[in-house]
């Protein structure tokens, strides 16, 4: 795995620039969003069956507009959402005051997090690891907060781009998970860095990203050991 070439301020500074630009249409596309009580239905099924049916303290980091976030609330959970473009969250806010769920959100760094050690039961992210300059760090500071026993729940996929897109052009040497992993890779890195446990399986649903999936969608689970 490469390093960053550059000072991770400058390539946070411009993975912030980038989603802040992006969060006025980001949950226009049919992947990203809800977009159909079947898509919103689907993904509840596929939350409630990975973080369990007892009630959670959750940290979704990077949250983004708040899709995981307000799916995990109405199912019951205790959520936090921390994201590091304030735009995301005021669409995140917007959407939160539209529905008769409780979500706490708050602008933080998914690497150095603004919480206690073992405060939390669940963590998931979606779509996170391939933005991050450490995502190894991220990981490490991940099973930091999370209490031991509890698990981190991450979405995620490969994507393989041919090309680096919009600013990304301009940073994606400086990611070591650019245009995401495998899932078997990604369930190496996890346990290298100490989760136990690691299982994944596939998201190839339609339903869930409201067309057919053009990359390989997982959802992948860890447990900090006790």
């Amino acid at each position: 795995m490469t390093q960053p070439t550059r000072g991770d301020a400058t390539v946070k500074e411009l993975v912030r620039q980038h989603w802040n630009g992006r969060a006025g249409t980001f949950d226009e596309e049919s992947h990203h969003g809800i977009h159909s009580d079947e898509q919103h239905d689907r993904w509840l099924s596929v939350l409630r069956e990975w973080a369990g049916d007892d009630a959670h303290r959750v940290l979704d980091v990077g949250c983004g507009t708040g899709v995981v976030s307000l799916l995990l609330a109405e199912l019951g959970h205790e959520v936090v959402g921390v994201d590091f473009a304030p735009e995301m969250l005021t669409r995140a806010r917007e959407k939160a005051r539209r529905t008769a769920c409780s979500v706490a959100l708050q602008q933080g760094d998914a690497e150095t997090l603004a919480f206690p050690d073992a405060t939390v039961e669940l963590l998931t992210a979606r779509h996170l690891v391939w933005t991050l300059p450490n995502p190894t760090a991220a990981l490490q500071e991940w099973q930091r907060v999370v209490e031991p026993g509890g698990r981190i729940l991450l979405i995620e996929g490969y994507w393989d781009h041919d090309e680096p897109w919009d600013e990304y052009e301009d940073m994606y040497d400086d990611l070591p998970m650019y245009d995401g992993r495998p899932p078997d890779e990604l369930a190496d890195v996890l346990a290298d860095e100490g989760f136990s446990d690691v299982t994944y399986e596939p998201l190839v649903d339609a339903t869930l990203w409201g067309r057919e999936p053009h990359h390989d969608y997982y959802i992948m689970s860890g447990v900090v050991p006790r």
